[in-house]
């Protein structure tokens, strides 16, 4: 079987070496040693200011909104994950639609502002598949219209732009450590920001509001992840770049086994240092697609359609048309990519897909 993704795992004997520690010390969670020696190692990977890890990544986009104290509507990306819009909901916000760029697949700038109305408090959208979105222009808008910015960068572990952390930008990042992702710690996330007096409120707001022990700064939840999970990360962490680069030569295998093909890939900014984190193809057309799905499923490999169906059909958002998501989400597809694949099943299924595309 070849799924989409497979769960990278460090060797046992490392990871039973940090259980060893937990044994020793009994302290389980409560800002433990492994979260707070994760932390300071991801900030310092990533070249970011403030880093929290937390318990996962939709948590992370929850407390987000939660500490810039958005109310009103937020203007977002029907293209993603469901909890890029269930967040938004959750948290008592509206979430606006606007559409994506047919190229990059991520927010169009160029239709933000049409959509900004006195309600409009933030643009929260998304790095999709890791790919930069135009961070100037959005910056620029909000700076414009007085909105705050929430990149969801679920997708953009360790992704460079322009020679800074792609995580730099906005007000806040937040990350997913789902098992699915290349860089992850079973189930987990992280907020980042470069904003002392936000990163303050984060600090606080993960960990129930406590000021200490018997005293509280203000509303919180428990956002908190513990030694365990850091552990799976600590084990990760050396090893990223060197998962990264498999991911890069997987990558650069299908765009060679594909080149002339009837299929196309979404388009990433210039002075981009992707992560090769997906490989999402476009078909011509959605039986195209469906056609090549079957056929690579009855020969046990599952891609996923990331992201089908589109934000804007969900059944607790009112429906609104949004012309290049739709059609888009209809066409893409995600083939397997894990540093664990062989090139033959690679070959595989490149040769599957070339042959049914006909």
């Amino acid at each position: 079987m070849i799924n989409v993704t497979k769960t990278y795992l460090p060797p046992l004997e490392d990871y039973v070496q940090y259980l060893r520690g937990i044994w020793e010390r009994n302290w389980i969670t409560n800002n433990s040693p492994l979260v707070q020696e994760l932390e300071v190692k991801l900030k310092e990977f990533l070249g970011v200011k403030h880093l929290f890890f937390v318990s996962n990544g939709t948590i992370a986009l929850q407390l987000a909104i939660k500490a810039l104290d958005l109310p009103g509507e937020i203007i977002t990306t029907p293209f993603s994950y469901v909890a890029t819009t269930s967040s938004i909901v959750w948290e008592g916000c509206q979430p606006v639609f606007v559409d994506i760029d047919p190229e990059t697949l991520c927010l169009d700038p160029n239709l933000i502002e049409a959509s900004i109305t006195p309600r409009t408090t933030a643009i929260l959208t998304v790095h999709i598949y890791g790919h930069p979105c135009d961070v100037e222009r959005i910056q620029a808008i909000a700076d414009r219209h007085g909105l705050k910015v929430i990149y969801d960068a679920a997708h953009a572990f360790g992704v460079r732009y322009n020679g800074q952390s792609l995580l730099a930008h906005g007000n806040i990042s937040t990350l997913s450590f789902h098992a699915t992702k290349m860089f992850h710690t079973v189930e987990g996330g992280a907020l980042v920001t470069n904003d002392d007096e936000v990163a303050h409120r984060i600090a606080y707001m993960r960990n129930f509001g406590h000021k200490n022990q018997e005293e509280f700064w203000g509303l919180g939840i428990n956002g908190k992840n513990s030694e365990f999970h850091a552990a799976m990360g600590l084990c990760i962490l050396p090893r990223i770049a060197e998962i990264i680069a498999r991911h890069q030569a997987i990558s650069d295998l299908y765009d060679n086994l594909l080149n002339g093909s009837l299929l196309t890939r979404p388009v990433y900014a210039p002075k981009t240092d992707y992560n090769y984190a997906y490989y999402a193809v476009l078909f011509k057309s959605q039986e195209a697609l469906l056609k090549v799905k079957a056929v690579l499923n009855d020969n046990n490999i599952f891609p996923r359609r990331y992201f089908y169906p589109a934000l804007n059909t969900l059944p607790y958002i009112h429906p609104i048309s949004m012309p290049v998501t739709d059609d888009i989400s209809k066409r893409v597809l995600c083939l397997p990519l894990s540093s664990e694949l062989t090139i033959e099943e690679i070959e595989l299924v490149c040769g599957l897909i070339l042959k049914n595309l006909k």
